[in-house]
């Protein structure tokens, strides 16, 4: 039996050996290997992260103490030795674990995350808590992977620096970005710092000088001699102004040194930082070789490394890589700005080729969009490529200092509507209702492949009187349909398929499926299809065709019900007195779970089969509803 097997509470890592330690962090290596290379997700993060993990929970009271984890990317450790070990096979699946911290599934995740930079402001609001309770357990935060690059970590550095409270936080420095390599001065210096006997000298020091008269002054010139001595040999100066006592860095794969410093660290009292190095990907030489490539993947084989990526179709990022390719040799003004998301967006070879256009700005979506709003008034023409769940970070820079302005930005919208495995922190499920709200933004949604190319194309080569937004999914571009496209035509939808009672207006990938739920109704009735391809505007006039021409209209989108395509709609019938059937169809009013993108697009009821339903039990109440009324009208006729 492996000690991984024996681990059913990190209470349990207390009676091991350092050398059972460090056995143990290669078998949750090979389960965390095993597992993902099966389910997919964050890979080399968590490999990077095993040692820190079994050290914190080595030298802390967890539960009690609280550890409050960064994105949550890195926490499949923590999972494991939590109790969730056997859950920890199902991980990111239906019904199984959370690929990120969820305070629902253990007293051990005092905090949800999924988005990242929250970690220091929520330890510091667990920590003010704690002070308020009278009790006094340890509130740790786990930073790093890039999360340092968002400014909500800085804001939360500098409170939680000025509230001086009982606080640890431990910086993961798993791409080396503050300092290169651990010398032996570093390490030297750390273990001073650490040690009990200096700090009793230190706040002797500080008492005793307090005695003469002119104390001030000899404080202030001790504490210049500590900050001038710590700025020349520790790379920490900067989160020792903010208010931190700082440590490091260290090694972070050696256990014996991370237990020794973590244990000596809790027992100080005020902000702290340790400053661990790691290296993502530890243990699995693919993810130690392309740590971006496996930062969160598919399903691979574990052997080799290779990806099991789907086949044939591809998908709509890969669309816009190539996209943005052709359109940045024609059009020279085109610039292109991301948030740490260049692979993910599908701008790996854009960035290759175009060093000087492409801009990662980190973990800082609110300073991305503000910089797109920069560079738009300064003549270019900038694209912004953030997920749609991120982009919720830069809301205010989208109304203050882009559409107000009226500035020609052009958002590209990834990962709209359901995107799968990582669950509802990252479901792009309310990006329609929080632009639609915005005044002077047109608002996008391509049908397939061609139809993106086309809005791409429009307005790389238009002058805009306005920011535009360009939505599209987590997902593989259907074929092109046939005798679709006959010309794109700014502000105007498509009426694909015109024949039956009951139209479909669909906007982005939920046309697809509204030409599935056509074929499954085939041999039943027929349906119009509308393709509404803007979502704001909508066009007006092919809604009045819409309401001349149909019995029933049914609006198909992945967003929420408030706010989206379907209420715009059913606002302007119901201002225009349609008297027909009316029925809007998104994703429901509540967070959706993790699972395969088709698992939750029929769970939700956004399937073609459920659509086919509905339209079946819609005609069937309009009917009546109509059969009735015509009786009544019969009925008040013959008694006049």
């Amino acid at each position: 039996m492996g000690i991984l097997e024996r681990i059913d509470k990190s209470s349990d890592l207390k009676g091991l050996s350092f050398e059972e330690m460090s056995e143990l962090a290669g078998e949750i290596r090979q389960e965390i290997i095993s597992v993902v290379s099966q389910n997919g997700g964050h890979l080399s993060s968590n490999l990077g992260a095993v040692e820190l993990t079994l050290a914190l929970h080595y030298c802390l009271d967890i539960p009690t103490d609280q550890l409050v984890w960064d994105v949550g990317h890195q926490s499949y450790t923590h999972k494991i030795i939590t109790g969730r070990r056997e859950q920890f096979k199902k991980i990111r699946k239906a019904e199984g674990l959370s690929g990120f911290p969820k305070r629902a599934e253990s007293d051990a995740d005092p905090f949800g995350a999924g988005h990242a930079s929250t970690s220091i402001s929520a330890a510091l609001g667990l920590a003010t808590a704690r002070d308020i309770k009278g009790l006094h357990h340890k509130v740790v935060a786990v930073i790093g992977d890039g999360a340092l690059t968002g400014g909500l970590s800085y804001e939360g550095l500098n409170n939680a620096g000025a509230s001086k409270r009982d606080m640890i936080v431990i910086l993961n420095d798993n791409n080396m970005s503050i300092s290169k390599n651990v010398g032996a001065l570093s390490k030297h210096l750390t273990g001073i710092l650490v040690d009990p006997r200096y700090n009793r000298l230190r706040n002797e020091i500080w008492e005793l000088t307090g005695r003469f008269k002119r104390r001030d002054k000899i404080r202030k010139w001790a504490s210049h001699l500590e900050d001038s001595l710590k700025s020349f040999i520790v790379p920490g100066f900067f989160f020792d102004r903010l208010g931190f006592r700082y440590f490091g860095p260290i090694d972070g794969h050696d256990l014996a040194l991370l237990v020794k410093t973590i244990d000596q660290i809790k027992n100080l009292s005020g902000p702290r930082l340790l400053h661990v190095l790691t290296t993502k990907g530890k243990g699995y030489p693919p993810a130690e070789a392309d740590a971006t490539k496996y930062h969160g993947i598919g399903s691979f084989d574990k052997l080799t490394g290779r990806t099991r990526g789907e086949q044939g179709r591809p998908s709509y990022t890969d669309v816009f890589g190539e996209s943005m390719m052709m359109l940045a040799a024609k059009h020279k003004e085109i610039v292109v700005i991301t948030a740490a998301m260049t692979s993910g967006t599908g701008l790996g070879k854009f960035a290759e080729k175009y060093p000087d256009r492409l801009h990662d700005v980190g973990i800082a979506e609110g300073h991305g969009v503000c910089f797109a709003a920069g560079l738009a008034a300064g003549g270019m023409k900038p694209f912004v490529a953030i997920y749609s769940t991120f982009l919720q970070r830069a809301y205010d820079q989208i109304i203050h200092d882009i559409a107000l302005q009226k500035l020609p930005v052009v958002f590209c919208i990834d990962r709209a509507g359901i995107v799968g495995e990582d669950g509802p922190t990252h479901h792009g499920a309310f990006d329609i209702s929080y632009l639609t709200a915005v005044p002077n933004l047109t608002l996008m949604a391509p049908a397939d492949s061609a139809e993106f190319k086309a809005m791409l194309d429009y307005v790389a080569k238009e002058s805009l009187d306005g920011p535009v937004a360009i939505r599209y999914p987590r997902a593989s571009v259907p074929l092109v349909h046939n005798g679709h496209h006959a010309g794109f035509e700014w502000g105007k939808w498509e009426e694909i398929y015109s024949s039956g009672t009951t139209a479909l207006i669909a906007c982005g990938a939920m046309v697809e499926t509204a030409l599935m739920a056509r074929e499954v109704l085939h041999r039943r009735l027929d349906v119009a299809v509308i393709n509404a391809r803007f979502i704001k505007p909508v066009d007006e006039a092919m809604l009045e065709r819409c309401m001349a021409q149909y019995e029933n209209i049914i609006v198909l989108e992945e967003n929420g019900p408030t706010g989206g395509l379907g209420q715009a709609v059913g606002t302007y019938l119901q201002k225009m007195q349609y008297g027909g059937g009316f029925l809007n169809i998104g994703i429901p009013d509540r967070f959706v779970p993790q699972g395969t993108r088709m698992e939750l697009l029929k769970s939700i009821g956004l399937n073609a089969e459920a659509i086919a339903e509905q339209v079946v039990l819609l005609e069937g109440e309009h009917r009546i509803l109509h059969k009735e009324l015509g009786k009544n009208i019969r009925s008040g006729l013959g008694t006049e």
